[in-house]
């Protein structure tokens, strides 16, 4: 989603199309993914790609509330998967004592706090 964004931005910025270099697309997603990990513990953070396509740089600020709003649709299907394992198991939300949290994705902090809500608050072991 992020990277999405990213190439309307320098299509909006630029004129210029890159979604169909690959090149400029890897480079793109490579900074995508740092600043996916900068948002985890910062409010802001900038997408820089020098010459990222015909000489022409990207620069792009991006906020957690932006990625957050960018990403929602996603974060939200982190439920379900959840809710399933709950149902399979024949036990309730209720009747867990700790939730381990691991992976990439859920260092993301709107992840957590979906989780956090579906369990009622509760911490998490990280």
């Amino acid at each position: 989603k992020l990277v999405e964004y990213c190439c309307a931005e320098f299509l909006k910025k630029k004129g210029i199309d890159i979604r169909g270099n690959p090149r400029s697309l890897r480079r793109l997603r490579t900074q995508c993914e740092r600043a996916k990990r900068v948002l985890s513990s910062a409010n802001q953070t900038t997408i820089e790609v020098d010459a990222l396509d015909d000489n022409e740089d990207f620069n792009c600020t991006i906020t957690r509330a932006k990625f957050e709003e960018l990403c929602m649709s996603m974060f939200k299907e982190c439920i379900p998967p959840v809710e399933k394992v709950l149902k399979d198991s024949g036990i309730s939300k209720n009747q867990i004592h700790e939730v381990v949290l691991v992976g990439g994705s859920t260092r993301i902090p709107k992840v957590q706090e979906l989780l956090r809500d579906f369990f009622n608050g509760k911490e998490f072991n990280k």
